[in-house]
């Protein structure tokens, strides 16, 4: 089992999000990672917590976004966060999380979260314009997309059925 530590910064290059999955396979979509239900992951130097439910990420190939895809009782069922395009490594995958998260319930509810610290670190940071369009398209495209099209309809749980 091929292991691969995701490791998500902010724009400064401050540690944000990282923990350890398992590959579980590349399609038309992405690659695709996995970790079950007690995993640990850990933002930057805080205590690690332990996942309640089974997760899979999608790192799409050269767009600016991630999306997990949690198994119940996570009563969030899909959470995308707006990102630079992934760097693919052997054994790390490493992104700068955008702040804004596209975020699916899973009682069907929708919402975008962090606006407003989108906002703030496009003056804190010094976001260049083409990273603030590309983040505010990303975000609008999935905004849609999440709730019409795959993968975010189905094409997931075969995924998900290799960590439960």
């Amino acid at each position: 089992m091929r292991k691969v530590r995701v490791v998500y910064r902010k724009y400064d290059g401050k540690l944000h999000w990282h923990q350890w999955m398992t590959y579980l396979g590349e399609d038309q979509y992405g690659v695709w990672l996995g970790a079950p239900a007690g995993a640990v992951a850990q933002r930057g130097e805080e205590p690690a917590i332990t996942m309640d439910a089974a997760c899979v990420q999608l790192f799409p190939r050269d767009k600016w976004f991630t999306a997990s895809f949690n198994d119940v009782p996570a009563k969030t069922e899909i959470y995308c966060d707006i990102t630079t395009p992934v760097t693919f490594g052997d054994e790390e995958f490493t992104m700068i999380d955008l702040d804004l998260d596209v975020v699916k319930r899973r009682d069907g509810s929708f919402y975008v979260d962090d606006e407003d610290e989108f906002a703030e670190h496009q003056v804190r940071y010094d976001y260049p314009p083409d990273v603030i369009r590309a983040a505010q398209a990303s975000c609008d495209w999935l905004s849609g997309a999440v709730r019409t099209e795959e993968p975010f309809l189905t094409a997931y749980k075969t995924y998900l059925d290799q960590v439960r």
